[in-house]
């Protein structure tokens, strides 16, 4: 098994050095959010969308935009409006006086990378259409599925303090996203070399293709080939397991502070998340500290607080921190 292992991180490392090219490239353009950075990586090559939050100016679209950048495939870009209609998404039938007949005009979402920005302001039907493109790979319009192409990645972006105006994702939306990243400020450090690169009237830095989406979606096989030993997968579904039946691993800190736990979607979507993560690390197997790493992102959306938790104002971050640090690691 060891000489399996030795083998496979070879061949990580010799397949995953694009990882650090990406990161090269998109840091002549960001400053710091490496843990951003990561995350995005880990969407790549889990194949899992993302949901970004944070207060405007933090780099959200940015950050989107400069890693679409170093990978040689199409990106659209979409604001998300209180009067937006599906049909502005995924497109809509017109008639066609030549052939008179009915014919598919494609929409925006006919593209390799989105990046659905401020999707709270999008109303329930936008939101809906968008799902079953995310969970399905498919869209449907009249009475025709059209398969999307691989890869197809949706990163959304919303703004969590303005609520004017605005459509909060229902929780089977949410569910579906692998990832839930919360972007905080910069250091002082951080924001005085943003001041230094940008505070300027003309900004434009240049950043290259480093990756095909044929290598990207061989790094995905690759992905999947990560050796998870049984004793992190059970650690896997303790972790998951401890936020709906908290009693069972003597974790008294979060009686009565959940409504529901996670989803068996949470157990998959945390052993692929871990396995994307070790392969960005340069490793062919999964530690437990690769789980602890990103198990907050595929978790944070995933529980639903009691009132209790929020009259205490008790975040569903605070509450996955507490399992992970009561559930016994392997």
């Amino acid at each position: 098994m060891s000489s399996d292992i030795a083998a496979l991180n070879e061949k990580v490392k010799a397949q995953g050095a694009f990882v650090q090219a990406i990161l090269n490239e998109s840091r002549k353009v960001l400053v710091g959010q490496n843990y951003l950075l990561e995350r995005l990586l880990v969407g790549l090559l889990a194949n899992g969308h993302i949901l970004l939050e944070s207060v405007p100016g933090l780099a959200k679209t940015t950050a989107v935009k400069t890693v679409s950048s170093t990978i040689k495939t199409e990106f659209q870009r979409l604001q998300f409006t209180p009067d937006m209609l599906p049909a502005d998404l995924i497109g809509t039938l017109i008639f066609d006086q030549r052939t008179n007949d009915f014919i598919v005009k494609k929409g925006p979402i006919f593209t390799n990378m989105i990046l659905a920005d401020e999707i709270n302001r999008a109303p329930a039907k936008v939101q809906s259409a968008l799902l079953e493109a995310m969970q399905e790979r498919q869209v449907t319009i009249g009475e025709e599925t059209i398969a999307l192409e691989e890869p197809f990645l949706v990163l959304a972006t919303q703004n969590p303090i303005e609520q004017e105006g605005t459509y909060p994702l229902p929780e089977a939306q949410v569910d579906r996203f692998m990832l839930k990243v919360v972007i905080d400020y910069p250091s002082k450090e951080e924001e005085l070399e943003i001041l230094k690169r940008m505070a300027f009237t003309k900004t434009k830095f240049e950043v290259k293709p480093v990756i095909t989406p044929d290598e990207l979606l061989k790094a995905r096989e690759l992905v999947d080939e990560i050796y998870m030993d049984e004793k992190v997968q059970q650690y896997i579904v303790n972790i998951v397991n401890a936020t709906r039946y908290p009693d069972q691993y003597g974790i008294e800190s979060i009686k009565g502070l959940l409504q529901y736990g996670c989803s068996p979607r949470a157990t998959i979507n945390l052993a692929i998340a871990a396995r994307a993560y070790a392969f960005i690390q340069g490793r062919g197997y999964v530690t437990p500290q690769d789980v602890k790493s990103i198990g907050l992102d595929v978790m944070r959306h995933r529980v639903i607080t009691s009132y209790e938790a929020d009259a205490e104002e008790i975040a569903p971050e605070e509450i996955v921190k507490r399992v992970f640090d009561e559930v016994e690691v392997p």
